[in-house]
């Protein structure tokens, strides 16, 4: 941690400096900014780079909610007419803090840290109605979390509500309402260093803008939200273990973990769980280093609950239908990477196509081929003919006679090795379809300990002052796996801790 330079240009006016221009980094900047603080966002891209993760995002965010038995108050929150048009004919159940709590501690199986996880579920339904007063719009995601059933919509998983347009709407929607209430974003901005007080607490940062000038920013307060380290494939071995650096970055390629880092190396604590990460199925020939800001999720593959997954050999390799997609998707990624390439292949047939994903498995170019028959398919694809031919006769074969239902756990399940416990439909209507995917690396779940104040802590437990932290480059609350939509959910609340913190601290030193 570097003291002042004098021959270092300064920018002086300034209350809370916040580094990272996402979802959490916003939330903290509304939050200072709301509470009276002159805040300074420095975000690292191009404004045409910037958004963090959150910009390649659904926009999903998992909420404790009342259901649609809350109609009029979803009607208020809400923003977009397919929403309001269908909610007469919506199935949405209610989402209790209770749920909540289960869905984080089952997922992680119990290392999801206990402070943390009841912060993050008590304060995600205000954070709904205090992010729509600061410009966020809401919609339901028909299109990704129900199956019309019924003439009915019915939303399953504990996952219903969005932003309208996404991410990019999101990090749309956030940049405005940040300018608009008098928040400076600055650009192209790199942090080098984080600057100490004469008091030794933290005071601001260095950065490096696009033309290699070194500034100062001096302030009361910092608030750290630059994501994790998954687009850094050395960081990603180093962290992950030995075959990591192959995984397909998802979203952001500048979130290379270098913030955490300067952080750590200042006695900041890690906390969580620094091994493993949320990895999707994602597409096989999308670019390896992410950044596609046309496609942004559109390359994710998230609806093999319906089909089956194979490898080059032909094998099945993990169980389809173990539970709702938002609650495997997180984890399936680091089981494509362990297979021959790192590659797999999500098959379906007629039957099931027109339950897949629009967005997803109509958008183009996409990596996948249609063939009248399985062996020409398999040919397309690179799979090994005869072991698919053997594999799905035996999967075909093994399959309980019970109703299928995408919208429950049916029980529909196929008794093979490894099993599908839902969902399972015989592979034997042609033509049938196949899509090749890879690991995608979403986020890290390693990261600094916060207190209930999103204030940093140190090896002792005890707060770095002057220093806060919110989004993926905290640790603790998530290990192994995620209940989809949680993330940015967590950013949020976190966000919003550290931004009224940061302000209060930066109040308190001004003073």
């Amino acid at each position: 941690m570097s003291e002042r330079d004098p021959d270092v240009d300064v920018d002086v006016d300034v209350d809370v400096v916040v580094v990272g221009g996402g979802n959490a980094g916003f939330c903290a900047a509304h939050a200072s900014r709301e509470s009276g603080a002159r805040v300074l966002v420095l975000e690292k891209g191009a404004p045409e780079e910037a958004g963090g993760n959150s910009f390649y995002t659904a926009g999903a965010f998992r909420v404790v909610h009342d259901g649609a038995g809350g109609e009029q108050r979803l009607r208020e929150l809400v923003d977009d007419k397919i929403t309001q048009d269908r909610l007469a004919d919506t199935v949405l159940e209610p989402y209790t803090a209770e749920q909540f709590t289960g869905d984080m501690h089952r997922l992680t199986e119990g290392h999801c840290d206990p402070a943390m996880t009841r912060i993050l579920v008590e304060d995600s339904a205000e954070i709904v109605a205090w992010l729509a007063g600061h410009g966020i719009r809401w919609r339901l995601m028909y299109e990704r979390q129900s199956y019309l059933s019924g003439g009915r919509w019915v939303f399953f998983g504990g996952l219903a509500l969005g932003t309208v347009d996404g991410g990019k709407g999101l990090i749309a929607q956030h940049t405005a309402a940040a300018r608009d209430s008098g928040v400076q974003v600055r650009y192209r901005a790199s942090v080098q260093d984080l600057l100490r007080g004469p008091d030794g607490a933290v005071r601001g940062v260095r950065y490096r803008d696009v033309a290699g000038r070194t500034h100062d920013v001096v302030a009361g307060s910092v608030v750290l939200a630059a994501g994790g380290f998954e687009a850094d494939p050395e960081r990603r071995a180093r962290h992950l273990g030995r075959g990591w650096e192959r995984a397909i970055v998802r979203g952001n390629p500048l979130n290379t973990g270098e913030v955490l880092e300067l952080a750590l190396a200042q006695g900041a604590a890690g906390h969580g769980d620094w091994g493993s990460c949320h990895s999707v199925a994602w597409d096989a020939g999308a670019p390896a280093r992410g950044g596609n800001r046309e496609l942004t999720n559109q390359l994710t593959r998230q609806s093999y609950p319906v089909g089956i997954v194979v490898n080059k050999l032909g094998r099945r390799f993990v169980d389809e239908g173990a539970d709702f997609r938002n609650y495997t998707y997180a984890k399936y990624g680091r089981e494509i990477l362990a297979q021959p390439g790192g590659v797999a292949f999500q098959l379906f047939d007629a039957k099931t196509r027109s339950l897949l994903r629009t967005e997803e498995y109509d958008s183009r170019p996409i990596t996948g081929a249609e063939a009248k028959d399985l062996a020409s398919l398999a040919e397309s694809l690179g799979i090994n003919a005869d072991g698919l031919t053997r594999e799905v006769a035996a999967f075909n074969a093994s399959i309980v006679d019970v109703p299928f239902d995408p919208a429950i756990k049916d029980g529909r399940a196929a008794r093979v090795d490894p099993p599908k416990s839902n969902w399972a439909q015989a592979l034997d209507s042609p033509p049938y379809y196949g899509y090749a995917v890879a690991c995608g690396i979403t986020f890290t779940f390693g990261g600094l300990r916060v207190d209930e104040r999103a204030q940093v802590l140190d090896h002792a437990g005890q707060p770095l002052p002057g220093l806060y932290a919110a989004g993926e480059l905290v640790g603790g609350l998530f290990s192994g796996n995620y209940p989809g939509g949680s993330g940015l959910t967590a950013g949020a609340v976190y966000g919003r801790r550290a931004g009224h913190s940061a302000a209060k601290q930066a109040t308190w030193t001004a003073a």
